[in-house]
């Protein structure tokens, strides 16, 4: 299979089914995806290899069989591959994305864990590695969530650990990519990091009058002090947008639960589905999530659930 096969990704649930019913059309699908260019052992570089069965192959080179699967989200699974294209592609064609007990319905699964797992290893798959910073114009705000917030001249305070920065690109009037990550303060350094990970240099930052985001080096600092007493319009109108929908997201999807210890994966899931929501095919969606995973690393239940807040 090559390249042009892969991009020829399905454009309904019906040509899913169809294209792949079996254990081998997935398999295959999942090959070219990983190997666009052919076979690369991952042990020794080799380009050459036997297929020795459903979805293992045979180095030449250092003759060791190799997993199609391995090293990806889908490493160990005892689940059919077409489980996992379904789940995909429900994933992909739900609006506002779906719950794992929604999930476990849909597919029929015997356990509300190996929805949430399954779930969960689809969102950490969500950050494509090396994709491009955000640029031009881009507003950047902190948020918490979980806990009451307090403003004014007294400064940010929050009685929660989990705090929240969101970075949103100007596309005109409306608003273009976004970024966001759990942040541990509001410190400097914390924010000036996130701004350099997130957003490239030369751009223009605009914030809010906070002290922390003073010294931004290497960016056009649009900084921007707001009299409460004055009233008027939002300073930062595209990233507090974003942050109401994060929040609405939370609350109405996924219903509250979203544990602090996992929030970053909802992050992940939010910011893949806002960056793509003007896609007009569900197909490509699919395909972008599918390419994303078998390229990302695996995650195993022991892994998630060891986390630490």
């Amino acid at each position: 299979m090559g390249v042009a096969d892969v991009e020829d990704y399905p454009r309904t649930i019906a040509s899913l089914e169809s294209r792949y019913s079996q254990e081998g059309d997935c398999l295959d699908y999942l090959f070219a995806l990983r190997w666009p260019d052919g076979f690369c052992c991952p042990n020794c570089a080799s380009g050459r290899a036997w297929r020795s069965s459903r979805g293992l192959w045979l180095c030449s080179g250092c003759r060791r069989q190799v997993s199609v699967l391995a090293g990806t989200v889908f490493q160990d699974t005892h689940l059919p591959m077409r489980t996992w294209f379904r789940a995909m592609w429900y994933i992909t064609s739900q609006k506002n994305g779906v719950s794992a007990l929604g999930l476990q319905r849909v597919l029929g699964l015997g356990s509300y864990r190996t929805a949430w797992l399954m779930l969960h290893k689809l969102r950490q798959a969500m950050v494509r590695p090396g994709r491009e910073k955000l640029s031009g114009v881009v507003e950047v705000d902190e948020t918490y969530w979980g806990s009451a917030e307090f403003g004014g001249a007294t400064g940010r305070k929050t009685l929660s650990k989990v705090l929240i920065i969101v970075a949103a690109e100007a596309d005109g009037k409306r608003i273009g990519r976004i970024r966001m990550a759990l942040i541990e303060d509001f410190d400097r350094k914390t924010l000036h990091r996130f701004i350099q990970d997130n957003i490239e240099l030369g751009s223009t930052v605009c914030t809010d009058g906070l002290n922390s985001y003073r010294e931004l080096d290497g960016y056009i600092h649009n900084r921007k002090v707001q009299n409460l007493r004055q009233g008027g319009e939002p300073l930062l109108p595209r990233v507090h947008l974003v942050i109401s929908l994060l929040k609405r997201w939370l609350l109405g999807t996924l219903q509250g639960s979203a544990s602090d210890k996992y929030l970053d994966d909802y992050l992940n899931e939010f910011v893949f589905r806002f960056n793509r929501r003007r896609s007009a095919s569900r197909g490509k969606l699919f395909y972008r999530l599918a390419h994303q995973a078998i390229n990302a690393e695996p995650a195993t239940y022991s892994m998630l659930t060891s986390r630490r807040i």
